[in-house]
Parts: C-alpha cells; sequence; structure tokens
C-alpha cells in the first residue's frame, strides 16, 4: 500500500506542538512542552494492524509508539536515520513489555512473564486479590513511626486491570512492620506476608 504524506498536525492531545517531523508519510513525530509521541494520518491510522491499533490517532511516545514502529517495522527499516535499528528492536521490547497481548496478537509469540514487567505486576496482584497491601511506606522520620519500624497505608485489592494495576475498596487503614520485613522493590507486598500489625 502506498500512503500519502499528510499535513503537518497543529494540535495534539498533549498541548501545543513545539516540533513535528514526518518521519514515514502520514506518521508525524511530534513533541510538545509536556510530553509527546506519535500523530498517524487517517490512512496510517486505518492501516494499522488491529492487534496493535488504538482508539485515537495519538500514540504516546513512552510506550504507546512502539504499535506503530512494529506495524510499520518494514518501511521503518528502509530509512536512513541513525540509531533506526535500535530504535526497532525497543520497540519490541517495549511492546513485549508493556503490550504484552498486543504484542503476542500480532506476532504470533507468546510473550511469557519474565519478559513483560506488566505480566509479573498482574500476577503478583492477581495472587492477594482480598487482601490488604501497601500503598505507601513512611520511615522513622515520620512521628508516628517507631524506631526499627517501617509505617504503612494500605488498601484492600479488589481487583487488578489487564496492565497489572490493582483497583482497591475499602477504607484506608495504617499498620507498623519490622523494618527489615518490609521490601520496597518487591512489586506488592500484603500485610498477611510481611506481617504487619494494624494501628
Amino acid at each position: 500500500m502506498s500512503f500519502e504524506s499528510s499535513a503537518q498536525p497543529v494540535a495534539s492531545i498533549w498541548g501545543g506542538i513545539a516540533t513535528a517531523d514526518q518521519i514515514l508519510p502520514g506518521v508525524w513525530h511530534v513533541s510538545t512542552a509536556s510530553h509527546g509521541g506519535l500523530i498517524l494520518s487517517a490512512q496510517r491510522q486505518q492501516a494499522m494492524p488491529g492487534a496493535l491499533r488504538l482508539e485515537g490517532v495519538h500514540y504516546e511516545e513512552d510506550v504507546d509508539w512502539s504499535l506503530v514502529y512494529l506495524a510499520f517495522e518494514a518501511e521503518l527499516k528502509l530509512l536512513r536515520r541513525p540509531g533506526m535499528a535500535a530504535s526497532l528492536q525497543l520497540a519490541h521490547d517495549i511492546a513485549r513489555n508493556w503490550h504484552p497481548r498486543r504484542y503476542g496478537d500480532f506476532t504470533g509469540i507468546a510473550v511469557a512473564p519474565r519478559d513483560s514487567y506488566v505480566m509479573r505486576r498482574r500476577a503478583a496482584y492477581q495472587a492477594v486479590i482480598g487482601e490488604i497491601v501497601v500503598t505507601a511506606a513512611f520511615g522513622t522520620h515520620e512521628a508516628w513511626v517507631p524506631a526499627g519500624k517501617t509505617g504503612l497505608f494500605g488498601r484492600r485489592v479488589a481487583s487488578v486491570d489487564h496492565l497489572g494495576w490493582a483497583k482497591y475498596d475499602g477504607p484506608d487503614v495504617r499498620a507498623l512492620v519490622d523494618a527489615a520485613r518490609y521490601d520496597s522493590g518487591n512489586i506488592v507486598n500484603s500485610f498477611a506476608a510481611i506481617g504487619a500489625e494494624l494501628i
């Protein structure tokens, strides 16, 4: 399919456009004062494979841009732009990590949890549905946290969305735990698993 160049976008969902570069006909990379990403022409958006297509024509620069790069990888490989090969590899890595279902549906390659933080986070929260988990932690600089303890705020996990973000219900609760038992590097810390005592 032959794509037509499109007019430079004059607005974006991220604010006023500061810079714009048409990297492929109908694919604009834009930046704003606060964010940016790719904006597709109607023709490009229609050509996006169903597994990778978002509802709108905006694909933000942190994660969603990778979907566009996967969709038009063959064209992008032909560009003589510095770093394009690395950008395409990064697109695969980001999509596999943050959009594992979309990546698997598009490539036909099942994504293993070890290759996707989203899948690991989702599994971790699914394992503690119904339990109270840490939502914030405080050190002894807080007056209510005694020496040797970590102060905790927590809520009960009600469900988990497709990106692994927990949905909570019930009130916030406070607790204390031995400082050595709390590991901020864990994806999730349930009060029960670390022996937190409600206060």
